[in-house]
C-alpha cells in the first residue's frame, strides 16, 4: 500500500528504516484516538459537503471497525506504513474506496498527530489522576489509623523531635494533591482542540473547526494555526513536567520506606509478596519496587529533558525532529503510571512496627520540647536553648503519645487536619466529574457511546 505521500520514486530503504524509527511501534498506541478524530473530522466533512451522508457513514462505520480490530490486536502497523495515519488510510481506501481517498481533505498528518496524542494522553491523564486519587486516599487511610503511632522525626538524618506515622503520610497526601493540581492545570492546555490547523497554515475550504472540537469533547479550539503546530511537543513536555512532580513525590516516598523497611530500623515492613530475592543469598528479600520507583524517577525527567531538549531551538512550522518526542513522552508517562500504581499497592500493603518505632524515643528526642517548658515558665527561649544543650544527660523520657498530642496547633501532629486534605481531594474530584461529564457528552453526539483511548492491563 502507498505511503500518504508516495510519488514517482521509491525511498531508500536505509533512509527509511532511519526516518520511520520506532514510530510505527509507538503508534500501536494512539490507533483508537487517530480513528476517533477521524470520524470527527469526517463529519464535518460532511455538514459542509466535501462528502456525502453516506460516504461519512461507511467512513464513520468502517473506522469504528479498525478500533475493534485494534482492541482485538489484529490491526497492524508496518514500516512501509511508518505510522498509524497510513495504515488506516490505506485500509480506508482498500475497503471504501474513494471515500477513503477523500477523508484527508483539509488536514495534514501534522494536526492528525497533534490530535491523536492530545486525546490519547486526556484518556491517559484521567487514568493517571485516578490512579493518584486512590494513592492519596490511601496515605489519608494510613495516616489516620496510625495518627498517635510514635515516628522519630529526623532533620540531617540524625534524631530530631516526636513524630508520628500519620503526620509522615498525612505529608505525602498533602504533596500529592499539590502535585495534582499541576496536573490538573496542564490538562488544560492538552485540552485545545487542533483539527483543522492541517501543515499550521490552514486551508482554503470552510472547514468548521468548532463543530471537530465540540464533538470530541474539548474543553476549547486552539485558534492560531500555527500555534498549534508551534505547540507540538511544548504541551508534551509540559503535562510530562507535571507528572514528573508526582514520581518526585513517590522517589522520596520509597527513599523512606526503603530506609525505614532496613533491619537497623524496622519502623515499617513491607509484605514478603512485594520483595523480590537474591539468586546467590538465600535470606534476602529486596525492595526492588520501591527501589525501581526512586531510579525511574530519573527516567521520567530524561525523558522531560530530551523533549525540551529537541523542541528548544526549533524554527516555527512543521518539523521532523518533533517525531522524536513522541516514544520520550509516551515512555515517561507509562512509567509515572507503573509509579503510581506500584506506590499505591505498597502502602495500602503495608506494615507498622510499633514497638520499633517507639525504641526510637530516646530522652534527647525530648530536647526542644523541654526547653519550650521552660520557655512557658517565663525563661527566654535563648537561655532555655543554652540550659537544655548543656544538660543533654539530665533529660529523661516522656510518654510519647502525649509528646505527639501536645501539640495541637494546625498540622502539627495531636492535629493532622486530615479532612482539609479530604476536602482538597473531593474538590479535585469534582472537576475531574465534569472532564468526564465533557468527553462523555462529545463522544456521545458522535459516535453513541465513548471509546476507551487508553487501557492498562491489571
Amino acid at each position: 500500500m502507498a505511503k500518504l505521500w508516495q510519488k514517482d520514486y521509491d525511498l531508500n530503504t536505509l533512509i527509511e528504516r532511519f526516518t520511520v524509527g520506532e514510530d510505527y511501534l509507538l503508534d500501536k498506541n494512539l490507533i483508537a484516538a487517530d480513528c476517533v478524530g477521524s470520524i470527527a473530522h469526517a463529519a464535518m466533512l460532511s455538514s459542509i459537503n466535501i462528502i456525502s451522508n453516506d460516504e461519512y457513514s461507511a467512513l464513520k462505520n468502517e473506522l469504528l471497525n479498525i478500533i475493534e480490530d485494534n482492541r482485538k490486536k489484529s490491526f497492524t502497523i508496518t514500516v512501509s506504513d511508518e505510522d498509524c495515519h497510513t495504515a488506516i488510510e490505506n485500509r480506508l481506501v482498500e475497503k471504501l474506496g474513494d471515500a477513503g481517498k477523500k477523508i484527508h481533505t483539509g488536514r495534514s498528518r501534522n494536526d492528525q498527530i497533534i490530535a491523536a496524542v492530545r486525546l490519547y494522553t486526556r484518556d491517559l491523564l484521567l487514568e493517571l489522576i485516578a490512579r493518584t486519587f486512590n494513592l492519596v486516599e490511601a496515605c489519608i487511610a494510613f495516616a489516620e489509623k496510625n495518627k498517635n503511632v510514635p515516628m522519630p522525626g529526623r532533620t540531617h538524618m540524625q534524631i530530631a523531635m516526636p513524630s508520628s506515622v500519620g503526620l509522615w503520610a498525612g505529608a505525602f497526601a498533602e504533596e500529592l494533591i499539590d502535585d495534582l493540581s499541576l496536573v490538573f492545570a496542564a490538562y488544560r492546555l492538552n485540552d485545545m482542540c487542533p483539527l483543522g490547523s492541517a501543515a499550521s497554515y490552514g486551508v482554503p475550504i470552510p472547514l468548521n473547526r468548532e463543530m471537530v472540537s465540540d464533538s470530541l469533547g474539548f474543553e476549547k479550539l486552539q485558534n492560531n494555526v500555527l500555534y498549534v503546530n508551534n505547540t507540538r511537543g511544548k504541551i508534551e513536555s509540559i503535562v510530562l513536567d507535571s507528572v514528573e512532580q508526582i514520581v518526585l513525590s513517590l522517589s522520596k516516598m520509597a527513599q523512606d520506606l526503603i530506609l525505614f523497611s532496613m533491619p537497623e530500623f524496622r519502623y515499617f515492613v513491607i509484605p514478603a509478596e512485594l520483595c523480590s530475592g537474591s539468586s546467590i543469598m538465600p535470606q534476602k528479600k529486596n525492595p526492588c519496587g520501591l527501589e525501581l520507583i526512586r531510579a525511574k524517577s530519573a527516567t521520567v525527567s530524561a525523558s522531560v529533558l530530551q523533549i525540551k531538549g529537541i523542541i528548544k531551538a526549533l524554527p516555527s512550522g512543521y518539523n521532523r525532529d518533533f517525531q522524536e518526542t513522541k516514544g520520550a513522552f509516551l515512555r515517561g508517562m507509562h512509567t509515572a503510571l507503573d509509579c503510581i500504581r506500584v506506590m499505591t499497592l505498597t502502602v495500602t500493603k503495608l506494615g507498622v512496627n510499633e514497638e520499633k518505632l517507639k525504641a526510637g524515643f530516646i530522652p534527647e528526642i525530648y530536647a526542644t520540647d523541654r526547653a519550650l517548658e521552660l520557655v512557658a515558665q517565663g525563661m527566654p527561649f535563648r537561655d532555655a536553648y543554652k540550659e537544655v544543650g548543656l544538660n543533654l544527660d539530665t533529660l529523661s523520657s516522656m510518654d510519647p503519645v502525649e509528646a505527639l498530642q501536645a501539640k495541637t496547633h494546625t498540622g502539627a501532629t495531636g492535629n493532622l487536619g486530615l479532612d482539609c486534605a479530604r476536602k482538597q481531594l473531593e474538590a479535585l474530584k469534582l472537576d475531574f466529574v465534569q472532564k468526564q461529564k465533557r468527553i462523555e457528552d462529545g463522544f456521545t453526539s458522535l459516535m453513541g457511546f465513548r471509546p476507551a483511548l487508553f487501557s492498562i492491563d491489571e
